[in-house]
């Protein structure tokens, strides 16, 4: 298993940094006394254990049990099955100030001055910087930038966290989802609900999607909003975004945005990121005609189409 040990100064991101890792999926303890290392470490390598990736904070914060820390970790790395690692962070002596100062925290070892207390702490932590397999400088960091840097440090481009995208198609009179990142609204697009062969059915049926498909504009839209996108998403996933709803709306929820939706998700679910549809209106309306039904539901949207 793994098992990445974050320390360094107060004030430079390590519970950010602990953080990107949960993101990934890793099982993660906070404030872990440096002695309890190798119980975890045993622990995570029973038998019929599932932990594979754990990651913990050992800090100044443990008080004179950090003091064991260097020696732990010694013992760590005899532990058969186990990949220890120590991730360190730090930062200038001015951004730690100035952080200390935007949080009105205290710092874990008290002095008559802040910048005392820095010092100190960078006194006590230097055998560990030493150690370290990663040194990550923080200075000048947002919490976004910080993530990002140590997952790039960290973890393989398979291990990292992916965005979410999640397509959600929606009707405008059951309200507008306070979720969405998002909206395009569909209504533009000629409505199914008016041919009443075709009004049982959904946007996920082939009669539907066909006659959606055939749409004056949709060709126009889809092609736009897929070059938005192309753009958007790639943006978002730079700037750390985790989760992102896209939605389209028409009327009722139950065939344009439904069809749309489902469109944009099967485009981008190759992508790299983990790709979701989901329908949020498609079962308000009554009970659905037989499958048998879909052939002369096609003909008829067909004749209809025709008839325009």
């Amino acid at each position: 298993m793994e098992l990445t040990v974050i320390t360094g100064m107060s004030g430079a991101g390590k519970s950010q940094a602990m953080g990107a890792f949960e993101d990934a999926g890793w099982f993660c303890v906070d404030n872990l006394p440096p002695r309890l290392l190798r119980a975890l470490a045993d622990l995570f390598t029973h038998e019929g254990a599932t932990v594979d990736r754990a990651a913990v904070v050992c800090d100044v914060r443990g008080g004179r049990w950090f003091a064991e820390l260097v020696r732990e970790l010694d013992r760590l790395a005899a532990v058969d099955g186990v990949t220890p690692r120590v991730v360190f962070l730090e930062a200038s002596d001015e951004t730690l100030l100035n952080r200390f100062r935007e949080t009105r925290r205290r710092h874990p070892l008290p002095a008559d001055t802040l910048l005392t207390s820095i010092g100190r702490e960078r006194e006590l932590l230097s055998e560990v910087r030493e150690r370290a397999d990663v040194v990550v400088d923080t200075t000048g960091m947002n919490i976004w930038d910080l993530r990002r840097l140590v997952g790039e440090a960290t973890m393989t481009p398979q291990g990292r966290p992916r965005m979410q995208v999640t397509f959600m198609s929606f009707g405008y009179k059951h309200g507008v989802p306070h979720d969405a990142d998002l909206l395009f609204d569909v209504r533009f697009l000629r409505n199914p609900h008016y041919v009443p062969e075709l009004r049982p059915y959904t946007g996920l049926d082939p009669a539907v999607a066909g006659f959606i498909a055939e749409a004056p504009g949709l060709a126009e839209f889809r092609d736009r909003v897929a070059a938005l996108l192309d753009f958007l998403l790639p943006a978002y996933a730079e700037e750390g975004k985790r989760h992102i709803v896209v939605g389209f709306g028409c009327t009722g929820g139950r065939h344009r945005s439904v069809y749309l939706a489902d469109l944009m998700g099967r485009r981008y679910a190759d992508g790299p990121w983990d790709v979701s549809s989901t329908h949020r209106d498609i079962e308000r309306a009554g009970p659905r005609p037989a499958p048998g039904d879909q052939a002369d539901a096609a003909a008829s949207g067909g004749a209809a189409e025709a008839g325009r």
